[in-house]
């Protein structure tokens, strides 16, 4: 068994310095973040880690590859760009840093609704083609409505107490069932057709897995309220995106708030380009404290991972997404 001197680590996406020194704390570590597929393959039969954030995809060509692979890192939570069970069944333990974006998406997630509820994006643009819409852009206000979150874990609990600023009311769908009394001071579970047919706004905070796959869909948007707001800063997938478009188009829903796509990036598709969708390019993560978090949090797992040591945040096959 490789001693810690021996231990080799690669960081083939950007993550924080910090991070790095962590690690550089039980092995050598290569960074090399602009790695390409082909050189990834070529190099990492003499790694005994990898650390990844979503560019690199991880798949079960490059664990077959990996033969001395113990750990690969996702700086991140989702782990869609890795094959965790491929890695399993090669006895490769993987992990994340799930808490280290929790305020950054919460924080997006109410921006997003603001921005629909006030038309931001189209007044600022108006104003720089020296217009005065003024008349035009009667927005709504968040407090006194109903604000549905479809998932209620981190990120949606931590969304529920900034929407309570705002004078909003909480109800919310969880897919793993939970005590409706621990959270009864944030929010109060409903199921799903309850939580679409009583929000004002819907925001989704699930993974995507089997069940939750188009979630909202064209059955569910035919159940909300008419003129219903929705954000997504998830995952792409989460919502049916034509039948999102079919349903701004009748007017069913007033706006979206969307930083998530099914295909990444989308292009310039119609929905992107729909006046009333604020699109964003899957920034939830994308602030200087959750990626110092990120950087760290991955860090000090991986090494864990590579030295024995309990772990926080082990990724199973059966909890992927």
């Amino acid at each position: 068994m490789p001693t810690s001197s021996d231990l080799r680590v690669l960081v083939a996406d950007d993550i924080a310095a910090a991070g790095v020194e962590r690690l550089r704390t039980v092995a050598q570590v290569d960074v090399e973040a602009e790695i390409t597929a082909a050189q990834l393959l070529a190099r990492i039969p003499g790694y005994h880690a990898l650390v990844v954030r979503s560019r690199t995809k991880v798949d079960g060509a490059l664990l077959a590859a990996a033969a001395q692979l113990r750990v690969v890192g996702r700086a991140g939570v989702g782990v869609d760009n890795v094959d965790v069970a491929a890695a399993a069944a090669r006895g490769v333990i993987v992990v994340n840093s799930p808490l280290a974006a929790t305020t950054a998406v919460a924080e997006l997630t109410l921006a997003l609704m603001l921005a629909v509820a006030r038309q931001v994006p189209l007044a600022d643009a108006a104003m720089k083609q020296g217009e005065w819409p003024k008349k035009k852009l009667q927005g709504a206000e968040l407090e006194g409505k109903t604000l549905g979150l479809i998932g209620f874990g981190r990120i949606g609990r931590e969304v529920a107490r900034r929407a309570q600023a705002f004078g909003m009311r909480i109800v919310a769908y969880e897919v793993i069932p939970i005590d409706p009394a621990s959270v009864a001071h944030l929010a109060t579970l409903l199921e799903l057709p309850q939580v679409l047919a009583a929000a004002d706004y819907i925001s989704l905070h699930v993974p995507v897995t089997s069940a939750t796959r188009n979630i909202i869909d064209a059955a569910a948007l035919a159940s909300c309220k008419p003129g219903v707001r929705i954000v997504c800063t998830a995952r792409g997938g989460l919502i049916d995106e034509a039948a999102l478009l079919s349903a701004l188009q009748s007017g069913r829903v007033a706006a979206a708030g969307l930083d998530v796509f099914a295909t990444e990036p989308p292009g310039a598709s119609e929905l992107v380009r729909h006046a009333q969708v604020i699109a964003t390019p899957h920034v939830g993560a994308q602030t200087a404290e959750a990626q110092e978090r990120a950087g760290v949090d991955i860090g000090d797992e991986v090494a864990a991972a590579l030295t024995g040591k309990p772990l926080r945040w082990r990724v199973q096959p059966d909890t992927a997404s």
